[in-house]
């Protein structure tokens, strides 16, 4: 009798294998050139430009003082004068100026709302304190409006953006893969929750645990929400079309240039141009800049402005959700079974879906 042989096994394709790899090694490569260059280029050198600073008075030597800075520093100033004290705490109250120099020759002042910007007041500071030291008198510099005592940089905020911002893109991957079987309707429904339980637990931690802010809980959890759930609904309209790319393509969008562009650590007058422009209408400086306005000067320092944003991101979603369904659908469509054997289509679906699930663990890892 003749003795039975396994079957030989067939070597793996070492190419095969080796593309394999590559291909996924290139979403953390990407990454890593993206949060580089975003980042770097957002932090590595802040530089003021533009920064809005005002002398009080209007005697002829403080017109003279004014225009002698201005000359001196050039583009990284704006300096401007004012007629009195409250005015220039109006304007900072407004968040229309970052500090203002009250010239005296024996008790120079300087104020400044460190809840705008802690970054930004600190390089008022520091021009100021050379102004005062050619007069040989020590600057005085009074806080108008500071930031809670759980957060005395400032940054708090931003960190609770960066918690928000994980959460919210974080959560896309799983929904769109462990939830590929559900509609389009109901993926959205789901992403709404988690967005409403991202927000609270931001809001939880920023408040009652670690003190970043005391107060307007209710109303920073608005904001939060808004936020987490236009980046979750963008997110889920996105992952019908990129799939495993969604990760990155949700990095590049709220991390590397939300991030850098929110004003969390410094404003658009300490940053390069293009982060500056973004500040205008992307939903971290959204976020940010509303959450300021809404703790710390009383909802009239440009916060309707600041939902406005938020909520034209939100409705980018629910626009980006409609393209998906109608995308959706045509797939459907096209793999129909009149076209092509049930079993195949079963066996086509769950390989793709197991497929994309490894993608998309791996680029959430990273």
């Amino acid at each position: 009798m003749t003795p039975t042989t396994a079957p030989a096994t067939a070597r793996p394709d070492l190419w095969h294998t080796l593309r394999h790899l590559f291909t996924h090694l290139l979403t953390p490569l990407l990454m890593c050139l993206g949060m580089a260059l975003a980042y770097q280029g957002a932090f590595h050198q802040p530089t003021p430009h533009h920064l809005k600073v005002a002398v009080v008075g209007r005697s002829p030597q403080a017109l003279a003082l004014a225009q002698g800075i201005q000359a001196k520093a050039g583009p990284a100033l704006e300096v401007s004068t004012l007629p009195s004290q409250a005015a220039a705490e109006q304007q900072l109250r407004d968040r229309a100026l970052v500090g203002a120099f009250l010239p005296d020759a024996k008790d120079p002042r300087l104020l400044v709302a460190s809840a705008n910007s802690d970054t930004s007041a600190t390089a008022a500071e520091q021009v100021f304190r050379q102004v005062a030291a050619v007069r040989e008198a020590p600057l005085q510099v009074t806080d108008l409006v500071p930031t809670a005592p759980g957060d005395p940089t400032g940054q708090g905020l931003f960190f609770l953006l960066v918690a928000l911002s994980i959460g919210s893109y974080g959560s896309v991957a799983v929904i769109g893969t462990a939830g590929a079987a559900l509609s389009l309707r109901l993926r959205a429904a789901v992403g709404v929750g988690t967005a409403l339980v991202v927000s609270v637990i931001g809001v939880v931690t920023a408040g009652p645990v670690f003190h970043v802010v005391d107060h307007d809980y209710a109303g920073l959890w608005a904001l939060a929400w808004l936020y987490s759930a236009g980046i979750v609904l963008v997110g889920i309209g996105l992952h019908s079309f990129l799939k495993r790319w969604t990760t990155l393509a949700l990095m590049v969008l709220f991390v590397m240039l939300n991030f850098t562009s929110s004003g969390g650590i410094f404003r658009p007058e300490l940053q390069p141009g293009l982060f500056g422009a973004l500040h205008g209408f992307w939903n971290g400086a959204g976020f940010v800049e509303g959450a300021r306005d809404l703790l710390y000067f009383g909802g009239g320092a440009g916060l309707g402005g600041r939902v406005l944003t938020l909520a034209l991101w939100l409705a980018a979603g629910l626009l980006m959700l409609l393209g998906a369904g109608r995308y959706e659908r045509r797939q459907r469509a096209a793999m129909a079974p009149s076209a092509v054997a049930p079993s195949a289509v079963a066996s086509s679906a769950v390989a793709s879906s197991a497929d994309i699930v490894e993608e998309e663990e791996e680029a959430v890892g990273v």
